[in-house]
């Protein structure tokens, strides 16, 4: 009776743990690209973003992807953020894996006599054991694998940040190419109108070959230039696909159409006393160091003697049954864990010195990019102020050409220097867009994010 309930309690302890064991499941690598050459085939659920005033807005690229759609379609869709996300799953399980307890040790011994005699049997020594040290720093352990999984769920919202920023820049930055490029190839159309003139005007005798080759080395730089602006447009569009994770042949239609939210200098005062609470780099290096500060705790625990209980139950060859327990504990005589207590403490100083220089360079960065949108806002304030009357000269000028009062070369100079003061004004406005931008990323300005969620 007794050996048909051991075989029961056998078999049901091989059925329990077969049942927590997992199943091995292939995942085959593909060795051919996936890069979508279509905007259909991305993702646009923008439900799934970390920003909720983005649930509800409609993405649709038929009528042309705005600054906020891009931004969306990035944060769905960018590779580096799908390995994050990838990362954050690791950390999920890597904390799972540290709430849990260490399973207990069933050992399981039989001797068999060799000779067979009077009144000798069959041996055995069965006992269970468990190693008692876990639970003292099993609270420790779960605790730094609670922390760092804090971290990795804020180190991907601030990457999510990141690609915010830069989808929004390169949007700007398209757009405004598109702006340039028209006003180069107007200066390049002039300037290749003008030179077609002296040419027959030198064949008329009317102008020096010196003034022909003046008007053609001006025209070939206009061409330089916007030549140039072609390679850093096809440059940009193919920085926003691989952003967007698409393939470089796609030709996204953009709709010049700039959301941003204003942004004063006392709402940045503000956001800069908020920053150690809002900015997601910032709250995870205090997840990091809260991580750190639970391994320093852990070591410590563990440099007490490591303690081994178990109870045993044997029999031996001549049919004694007896019942013990073994008792393992270490002499912490020479090592004392004291190397991974010395470790663990000087990494924690580590991440301690780490947060102030971060949070000192965040506040530098910010006030600095404040600096620079002054410089920029009196510049472009100081053009913007004389670009309408440059363009009333302009057209008093074209009708003074039309009329035969102002010649082809006075009009041309006056129209290159007006075409170049829309320039410089279209750059500083890029530059502000810019700079408008890192100040809204660093001080996380229009990103109502759901820190909470990201800390749990």
């Amino acid at each position: 009776m007794r050996q048909h309930l051991l075989k029961l309690l056998a078999l049901a302890l091989a059925a329990l743990m077969l049942s927590a064991c997992a199943s091995y499941q292939a995942l085959p690598l593909n060795d051919h690209p996936l890069l979508p050459d279509n905007l259909s085939q991305l993702r646009v659920d923008a439900r799934k973003l970390p920003f909720p005033h983005l649930a509800s807005y409609t993405i649709d690229p038929g009528n042309g992807l705005d600054i906020t759609e891009i931004a969306i379609l990035a944060v769905l869709n960018n590779p580096e953020l799908q390995l994050a996300r990838a990362n954050a799953h690791i950390a999920h399980a890597q904390a799972f894996a540290a709430g849990l307890l260490p399973d207990p040790q069933f050992n399981l011994a039989r001797d068999f006599p060799v000779h067979k005699a009077a009144g000798v049997t069959t041996a055995y020594n069965a006992g269970i054991a468990y190693d008692l040290n876990s639970l003292i720093s099993h609270a420790a352990k779960s605790d730094a694998g609670k922390a760092n999984l804090r971290k990795t769920n804020l180190d991907l919202l601030w990457q999510e940040w990141q690609v915010i920023a830069r989808a929004r820049v390169l949007f700007t930055r398209a757009i405004t190419q598109t702006r340039l490029l028209a006003w180069l190839t107007r200066k390049a159309d002039l300037l290749q109108a003008q030179y077609r003139k002296s040419k027959v005007a030198l064949s008329q005798g009317n102008m020096t070959v010196i003034a022909t080759d003046s008007a053609l080395i001006a025209w070939q730089d206009a061409e330089r230039q916007r030549n140039d602006l072609q390679r850093r447009q096809a440059k940009t569009r193919h920085q926003l696909d691989n952003l967007l994770g698409l393939a470089p042949t796609v030709q996204l239609k953009l709709v010049d159409d700039l959301k941003l939210a204003p942004l004063s200098n006392a709402n940045v005062e503000q956001a800069l006393r908020q920053l150690p609470q809002r900015r997601p780099d910032l709250l995870a290096l205090k997840a990091g160091y809260a991580a750190q500060d639970a391994r320093y705790r852990q070591a410590i625990l563990n440099q007490f003697p490591a303690f081994n209980l178990g109870l045993n139950k044997a029999r031996d060859t001549g049919g004694i049954i007896t019942h013990g327990f073994t008792l393992a504990l270490t002499l912490p005589i020479f090592d004392g864990n004291r190397g991974n207590i010395a470790i663990a403490k000087a990494t924690r100083q580590r991440l301690h010195d780490e947060y102030e220089i971060r949070l000192n360079r965040a506040r530098s960065k910010v006030l600095r990019l404040l600096a620079d949108r002054k410089l920029l806002q009196n510049q472009l304030k100081t053009i913007t102020q004389h670009l309408p009357e440059l363009d009333r000269a302009a057209n008093r000028a074209r009708a003074a050409l039309a009329s035969g009062s102002l010649d082809t070369a006075a009009f041309v100079s006056f129209e290159s220097v007006r075409i170049a003061k829309h320039i410089e004004a279209a750059n500083l406005k890029q530059s502000l867009q810019e700079n408008r931008i890192a100040l809204l990323t660093l001080i996380g300005g229009d990103f109502p994010q759901r820190i909470a969620e990201k800390t749990q």
